[in-house]
C-alpha cells in the first residue's frame, strides 16, 4: 500500500471502530499512551480525525527501567505539542516473588488505568493485529479453549468502562507507514526484545520463522482468533441456555437432576460459564473431572471440589459455588453463662435472653458448670419427655444443615449432658415448663459460613 494511503485507511478504520462504542456509556476518550509507536499512532489518528468525544491519554510509569522518566517527559512533551491532556501514573509493578514479570506488570497497570477513568469514560488500547496473532500463539500454547483462543476482542469491559480496541484488524505494517509517513517520534522499550519474555519469544523465535514460510501468517492467526470469538460465543448462548433451565434457589446453585441430564461437554461448559458470571476462577479440565465424580458420589458429605478462591459443594438436590470456608479447628470445651454479650466463636456467636416458659429451663442451670463444645460422634438427644433419645447425626440431617457446617455448629452441655444444639434444639429434660424462667438461644453464623 503506497504511503500516502497509510492515513486515509488508519482514519477510517478508527472511525469505524469508535463507531461502535454504546453511545449511552461513552462521552469521553482516554488512550493508555505508553510512548511507543503504536500508541503514538493511534493517538495522532485521534488528533487529526477529531471525534466528537474529548480525548485524552494516560501514561502508566511503571518504575520497571531506567528510561522510564525519559519515556514519561516524551509523552508531556509530545501530548503538549498536541494539546492533549495526558494524566501520568505511577505504579509499583515490581512483581511479588513467583510471579510472572509479564503477568504483574500488566496487571498493575490495568489496575491503574480502571481506577484512573472518570465516569462516562472509554479506554483505548492501540493493541493491532500481530500482538493478535501473538495471543492466539500464546493461548494455544497454554492449552486455552475457544474462550482463550478467541484472544482480545475489539470491545471489552474494563469495569464499568467499555475498553475499544481501535487498530486489533489492522496490519502492524500500516501502523509503520503511518508512523513514518508522518514522521512521528516514540520510544522504543528495549525490553521488548528480551526473548526471556514469553510474547518476545513467540514475537522474534516463532512468529517471525513462521512468517518467512507464510508472510501473512499474522493476518491468518488473528482470523482464526475471530472464529474462536464466534465459537466461544456460541458455547456462552448455550451456557446461558442451560443455566436457565438447570438455575437453583440462588444464583449460586445448580440443580443436581438439570445438571446430570446434560451430556458431559454441555455440563462442563455450563458451570465455566456459571462460575465466569459469578466471578469465580475457572476450573481447569482435571477440575471438572472431579466435579462430575462429586456429582456422581453417593453422599453429600464429601462432596466438595475446591481450587483457589472457590469450592462447589453439593447439598441434597443443588450443587453450591461458594469461596472457601474459613479454616476451623475446634477449640476446647468453653465455659459460659446466658445473658450479657454475645460470645464469639471460631464460626459465629451465641447470645442468650430471658423469658418464660421457652428456651433452657434456669432451675436446670443454677450452679451447675455450662461449656460449649463440639460434635465428637455418637451424641443424642432427647427431643421430647419419655420419647427416645435421637442421634445427632441424623438430627442434623433433618435440619437440613449442610455437612460442612455440621462439625461447626456449638453444643451447650450442663455438666455432662448434651443440653442443646445451637437455637436448634433443646433436650427435654433441660426445657424450661410453662411459665418458668428460661434462656432463649440465639446462634449467628458468621457470613463466610453462610451458603450463598
Amino acid at each position: 500500500m503506497p504511503a500516502r494511503d497509510a492515513s486515509v485507511s488508519l482514519h477510517r478504520l478508527v472511525r469505524e471502530a469508535l463507531a461502535g462504542l454504546p453511545p449511552s456509556h461513552a462521552s469521553a476518550l482516554a488512550v493508555a499512551y505508553s510512548g511507543g509507536r503504536d500508541s503514538t499512532v493511534l493517538l495522532h489518528v485521534l488528533r487529526e480525525i477529531a471525534p466528537p468525544l474529548p480525548v485524552r491519554a494516560i501514561h502508566v510509569h511503571h518504575n520497571l527501567h531506567r528510561q522510564a522518566e525519559r519515556w514519561a517527559d516524551l509523552c508531556a512533551r509530545q501530548c503538549a505539542a498536541w494539546n492533549i491532556p495526558l494524566e501520568l501514573l505511577r505504579v509499583d509493578a515490581r512483581p511479588p516473588r513467583g510471579e510472572s514479570p509479564e503477568a504483574w506488570a500488566r496487571h498493575a497497570r490495568y489496575e491503574a488505568l480502571r481506577a484512573a477513568l472518570r465516569e462516562g469514560e472509554a479506554l483505548l488500547t492501540a493493541h493491532h493485529q500481530r500482538d493478535q496473532a501473538e495471543t492466539l500463539l500464546l493461548q494455544l500454547v497454554r492449552g486455552s479453549g475457544p474462550a482463550g483462543l478467541a484472544a482480545m476482542p475489539r470491545l471489552a469491559r474494563l469495569g464499568a468502562h467499555p475498553h475499544l480496541r481501535p487498530l486489533i484488524d489492522v496490519p502492524a505494517s500500516l501502523i509503520a507507514e503511518y508512523a513514518g509517513e508522518r514522521r512521528l517520534a516514540w520510544a522504543e522499550d528495549p525490553s521488548n526484545a528480551e526473548v526471556r519474555y514469553d510474547r518476545n519469544f513467540l514475537r522474534h523465535r516463532v512468529l517471525a520463522v513462521v512468517e518467512e514460510r507464510w508472510p501473512r501468517a499474522a493476518t491468518t492467526v488473528a482470523r482464526a482468533a475471530a472464529w474462536q470469538a464466534e465459537a466461544a460465543e456460541l458455547l456462552s448462548a448455550l451456557a446461558r441456555s442451560d443455566l436457565a433451565a438447570a438455575a437453583g434457589a440462588t444464583p449460586h446453585r445448580l440443580r443436581l437432576d438439570a445438571l446430570a441430564a446434560l451430556p458431559v461437554s454441555r455440563r462442563h461448559n455450563l458451570l465455566r460459564g456459571w462460575l465466569k458470571g459469578l466471578g469465580l476462577a475457572p476450573p481447569t479440565a482435571a477440575q471438572l473431572r472431579e466435579v462430575d465424580r462429586a456429582l456422581a458420589a453417593r453422599h453429600d458429605g464429601a462432596s466438595c471440589v475446591c481450587w483457589r478462591g472457590v469450592e462447589l459443594r453439593r447439598f441434597r438436590d443443588e450443587l453450591i459455588a461458594m469461596h472457601p470456608l474459613p479454616i476451623f479447628t475446634p477449640a476446647r470445651p468453653v465455659s459460659w453463662r446466658p445473658g450479657g454479650e454475645a460470645l464469639r466463636l471460631p464460626a459465629g456467636s451465641l447470645a442468650a435472653s430471658r423469658c418464660l416458659g421457652e428456651g433452657l429451663a434456669q432451675s436446670a442451670l443454677a450452679g451447675r458448670r455450662i461449656s460449649l463444645r463440639y460434635r465428637a460422634g455418637g451424641e443424642t438427644l432427647r427431643l421430647r419427655a419419655g420419647g427416645p433419645a435421637r442421634p445427632l447425626k441424623l438430627l442434623l440431617q433433618e435440619w437440613r444443615i449442610p455437612p460442612w457446617l455440621r462439625d461447626r455448629l456449638p453444643l451447650l452441655y450442663v455438666e455432662h449432658a448434651l443440653a442443646a444444639v445451637a437455637d436448634r434444639a433443646i433436650a427435654a429434660e433441660f426445657r424450661a415448663a410453662p411459665g418458668a424462667e428460661g434462656w432463649v438461644l440465639q446462634w449467628t453464623w458468621d457470613a463466610a459460613h453462610v451458603p450463598p
